[in-house]
């Protein structure tokens, strides 16, 4: 499989690049990769690159993007921070990716069993990811559950991915309400920003 260049990357829609990660999550969750030659590609793409898809996701080394959706050099941009959320830097390097680079898709990636949503649901303090896990509040505080304490804590795991999941479509709405040139561009089907959610336990990507 070969790098993409310009003129493959200018043929892509965004549903058509949606279905490269989709396929390549299938590949991934049954031990298979396309046949590619990395070297070859550090070649091809040592003059420019041309990616289909910008991916929001998570620290986590449990969970690279390049590998859950079996994509080579070049292929996409990789964004990561605990607790796939954006800010003001995110959302440029976006820009940058969608409207300069071309790339066709941004996919917010969360996963099960994440570290900095537990955090948010317990309220952690440390140094400076006190700051950072302030940002997940808002997705902890928008999850209804009963109100008894140990229920909306990490102890409690499906709490804990359901506040994954809330964070993901917070994220989503603050890509389209704080950047009027990703919202612009999703607006004329240029662009297509969706969520996903990765499973730790069996490596299947789900899409909303």
């Amino acid at each position: 499989m070969k790098a993409h260049t310009k003129e493959t990357q200018a043929t892509l829609t965004p549903e058509k690049a949606l279905l490269f990660l989709k396929e390549g999550n299938v590949r991934f969750q049954n031990n298979l990769k396309a046949n590619r030659n990395l070297l070859e590609q550090v070649n091809d793409t040592s003059t420019g690159q041309f990616p289909f898809a910008t991916i929001l996701s998570c620290i986590d080394s449990r969970v690279s993007a390049e590998l859950v959706f079996d994509q080579g050099l070049g292929d996409i941009f990789s964004i990561r921070i605990a607790g796939n959320f954006v800010n003001e830097d995110i959302l440029g390097s976006m820009e940058f990716a969608c409207k300069l680079a071309g790339t066709k898709v941004i996919v917010v990636l969360g996963h099960t069993s994440c570290g900095a949503i537990k955090g948010a649901c317990d309220d952690a303090k440390l140094g400076n990811l006190t700051t950072l896990i302030s940002k997940i509040k808002p997705a902890v505080r928008a999850v209804k559950l009963p109100e008894e304490a140990h229920l909306r804590n990490s102890s409690n795991i499906d709490f804990v991915n359901s506040v994954s999941e809330k964070n993901i479509y917070m994220a989503i709405d603050n890509i389209r309400e704080q950047s009027s040139v990703l919202r612009d561009m999703e607006s004329e089907g240029t662009i297509k920003i969706i969520g996903a959610m990765y499973d730790l336990n069996n490596g299947f990507v789900t899409f909303y």
